[in-house]
């Protein structure tokens, strides 16, 4: 469903994601995870056609993101850490807005259910003033989950929402990977990755140090199967020094 094939990204002489490739399958939920600076949103937004590649492809259901944007986004949510909202619409605005974009017809009868999911049923005439931090959050994931994606794509989703809202969240993502949706989950949250991640990609400088099934990946790098994701990472990004503390 998602397919990165030789994806990099230069500004300059500096390059931020080098010659990289993975694949997401339907319902597979996918932890990118790295150190800061480790080319995770970059390669996010190049795969959700915000910002483009240098070289590469990305495909969303077997279409090039560059080639046709448009189709390639009517399959996908770009979710990000913080919301881009309008000040002066409500949020069942918001709902109505994005559903004209992609074409909704029964936007009311698909918002309910989201809206109730989130814990927002209460808030459809509120602007985004009104709101809480994490109410700003959930706001966004409706947007995006409106359309029915095949592919989400989220970076640092948990940002602002308190543990009711974590929680649930988590089983929206267990929820959406069950109706095979492939999912792209960017979290610096190694406790959260480990809980609802089914496969696993850490980057360090722009580059793969590991990609497969969260079992394979721990088979790499750790010393014996009951090592922590924290451990695998340690090890995988070599930061020994973290190792002993």
């Amino acid at each position: 469903m998602i397919e990165v094939e030789g994806l990099s990204k230069r500004y300059g002489q500096f390059t931020a994601v080098d010659q990289l490739s993975f694949q997401v399958g339907a319902g597979q939920v996918l932890g990118l995870v790295g150190p800061n600076g480790a080319g995770k949103t970059t390669t996010l937004r190049c795969l959700a056609g915000i910002i483009p590649a240098t070289l590469g492809h990305a495909r969303i259901g077997g279409v090039d993101i560059a080639a046709d944007p448009v189709a390639a986004k009517r399959q996908l949510a770009f979710i990000p850490d913080e919301p881009r909202l309008f000040d002066h619409l409500t949020v069942e605005q918001h709902l109505n807005f994005v559903a004209r974009l992609y074409g909704v017809a029964d936007w009311q009868e698909r918002a309910q259910p989201l809206l109730d999911e989130l814990e927002m049923g209460d808030k459809r005439k509120l602007l985004p003033a009104e709101l809480s931090r994490g109410m700003k959050q959930k706001l966004a994931i409706a947007c995006g989950l409106l359309h029915g994606p095949r592919a989400v794509v989220l970076d640092e989703p948990l940002t602002g929402l308190d543990p009711y809202g974590i929680r649930r969240m988590k089983n929206s993502m267990r929820r959406l990977a069950g109706e095979g949706v492939a999912i792209i989950l960017s979290s610096h949250l190694l406790d959260l990755v480990e809980e609802v991640c089914t496969h696993l990609l850490i980057l360090k400088d722009g580059r793969k140090l590991a990609n497969g099934s969260v079992a394979e990946v721990r088979a790499l790098y750790a010393a014996d199967g009951d090592a922590s994701l924290e451990d695998v990472f340690f090890r995988a990004t070599g930061d020994s020094e973290s190792l002993r503390s």
